[in-house]
């Protein structure tokens, strides 16, 4: 696996009071979130980017603004297909 080196100030950690550990977590799920709701990785390979299991990824996408699921128009049309109107 590749390694990413982002610099920032530790200013950063005291104004979101954040340990060194807990802000580059939160950091490598942001970055990882925002790539699977662009539709570049898939769940699978940004919860491993993340470092957190497929589960724990998709349930904590919302508190990054990002839906868990994506799915396009022809995909919510099939699914609701079914449903009188």
């Amino acid at each position: 696996m590749k390694t990413l080196s982002i610099n920032y100030p530790e200013s950063v950690l005291a104004t979101l009071n954040l340990s060194p550990e807990t802000f580059e977590q939160e950091a490598k799920t942001a970055l990882a979130v925002k790539l699977y709701e662009l539709g570049r990785l898939t769940s699978g390979q940004a919860s491993a980017m993340a470092g957190i299991s497929r589960v724990a990824f998709l349930l904590g996408c919302p508190r990054y603004g990002a839906s868990s699921v994506q799915w396009d128009q022809e995909e919510l049309d099939a699914e609701f297909s079914d449903i009188e109107q």
